[in-house]
């Protein structure tokens, strides 16, 4: 009677509670717990009830989680607060919705309860856990894997990404739910669920996919500190280009990266400051990656670009835009009339799907600027040719909020998915090198001018997950749902003859 009564605040504030088991609080045993709890709370609702409590524990999680896009819109990106509020409990809300249709439809066919926890809810958790990543542009924070990546479930990283350990999350979830709840039969069937899951984990630790290629290379990734509310300020440009090069020539390395749109003014406007750059570059034999605005003369657009100064000049445009920020979510009828009244924040050019990886040498590098490291999918494009990630990224946007620290722990998710060292160069933070494990080798302090060196090593090889993406967890997930409800279908009709 009282979870009845109280079904909705006790999902709201399991939601609420969720973030704790990300970074940078990482109590990662917490999303067992409360993913048990929704599960029991859902059990025995209609599904319209059940649909309720998914949404409030999805808006109460992204609530707590993703509260900083307020001060990315509002304190940075000088909406009025309205506005600013109206964006961010829409994107609170879009988010509860996949939790709710994922809780509706648990509950929708009778089923044991055990099947249901143990096998239903991994299934269509998952599922819309994708479809949350991708669809509408997609928004993959808080997806439930990343939480794991210090317990013993990242090593499913490598086999099936960051969505199969979500899979085996919630079905441990359901598992120890069972154990508690189920009866005699149903926790025998839970323990050797279990039991089979910690084995396949143990084995899986074993499992090496990847192999060194080429001699150790020395990197220096560059954080200029530069604050957002000073970055665009004319008289900051020249101390900011002065800054970068004493702090990029003052070490000796093969690689040195800049962070997104470090120089703050398009390539055409600064081609003095980066050709003497890159010819200082070449006379130390260095290799130069930098973020900056390049515009598309043809499209006159913007693009969010990485350039190369050095033996290589290649050039990467980032393809996957935040909506808002980088491109307005309209039909085109109204972007061209946005463009027409020559209003701020008009769309950047996306890059093209198919770009290379990045040269040094005879190695690859495989680049994604600001949040693209959040589409691990995406990435699989540059492998397995590439053999270093480096991503390049602006956390100033969010201040000094818990949105670094997530950031930093997705960084360290597609590392270890692809078995590669990820260099990650930030603005203001978190700068760190992350080994193919998923380890943090090396970070720079936040808030702070700072070039962070170290040695790595470039890797070749495919990881299952690296050669197959998503595809086996999807099909897994399917294969359930369909057969687990469609058996149900079939034999309920006997059963009523009978």
């Amino acid at each position: 009677m009282v979870v009845a009564r109280w079904g909705r605040w006790a999902a709201g504030l399991a939601g609420l509670l969720l973030p704790l088991a990300f970074a940078p609080f990482n109590w990662y045993p917490l999303a067992f717990v409360l993913l048990a709890i929704l599960m029991f709370l859902c059990e025995g609702c209609h599904p319209r009830e059940a649909a309720w409590r998914g949404f409030w524990f999805g808006f109460a999680a992204f609530a707590a989680g993703a509260y900083w896009i307020y001060i990315s819109i509002h304190l940075f990106g000088g909406a009025p607060v309205i506005i600013a509020g109206i964006l961010m409990l829409g994107l609170y809300c879009v988010m509860a919705v996949y939790l709710a249709l994922m809780a509706a439809a648990a509950t929708a066919v009778s089923l044991m309860p055990a099947l249901r926890w143990c096998l239903v809810w991994p299934a269509l958790f998952t599922g819309f856990e994708w479809l949350r990543s991708f669809l509408f542009s997609g928004f993959p924070w808080l997806t439930l894997g990343y939480g794991q990546i210090d317990g013993p479930l990242a090593v499913w990283a490598p086999i099936a990404g960051v969505h199969g350990i979500s899979f085996v999350t919630v079905m441990l979830a359901g598992g120890l739910l069972t154990l508690m709840r189920g009866g005699l039969q149903a926790r025998v069937a839970a323990a050797g669920l279990i039991t089979a899951i910690v084995v396949a984990t143990v084995m899986a630790e074993q499992s090496r996919w990847i192999k060194p290629v080429g001699d150790a290379l020395q990197v220096s990734l560059v954080q200029g500190s530069i604050t957002q509310d000073q970055k665009w300020r004319p008289e900051q440009l020249r101390p900011t280009l002065e800054l970068y090069k004493r702090l990029t020539f003052a070490q000796d390395a093969d690689l040195v990266i800049w962070p997104e749109v470090a120089v703050p003014a398009l390539a055409s406007q600064v081609q003095d400051f980066l050709a003497s750059v890159a010819v200082q570059a070449r006379a130390k034999g260095q290799q130069i990656y930098l973020g900056i605005l390049t515009l598309d003369r043809d499209r006159n657009q913007y693009r969010n670009s990485i350039i190369g100064l050095g033996q290589h000049t290649d050039q990467y445009h980032k393809r996957h835009l935040v909506p808002f920020g980088e491109f307005f979510p309209v039909p085109d009828f109204a972007r061209r009339w946005m463009r027409s009244m020559d209003l701020p924040n008009q769309d950047t050019l996306a890059g093209s799907d198919e770009q290379s990886p990045l040269p040094l040498g005879n190695l690859r590098l495989a680049p994604t600027i600001c949040y693209e490291d959040a589409y691990g999918a995406e990435q699989l494009g540059f492998l397995p040719a590439a053999n270093i990630l480096i991503n390049v990224s602006n956390d100033a946007w969010f201040g000094d909020s818990i949105a670094a620290h997530q950031h930093l722990q997705i960084a360290r998710m597609r590392a270890l998915e692809t078995g590669r060292f990820m260099l990650r160069t930030t603005n203001t933070g978190i700068t760190a090198i992350i080994s193919p494990s998923g380890t943090i080798v090396a970070r720079a302090p936040q808030f702070e001018p700072y070039v962070l060196s170290g040695a790595i090593q470039p890797y070749a090889g495919s990881t299952p997950y690296v050669r197959f993406g998503n595809w086996p967890v999807l099909l897994i997930c399917l294969m359930l749902v369909v057969g687990i409800i469609g058996t149900r279908c079939i034999l309920r009709p006997q059963s009523i003859k009978e």
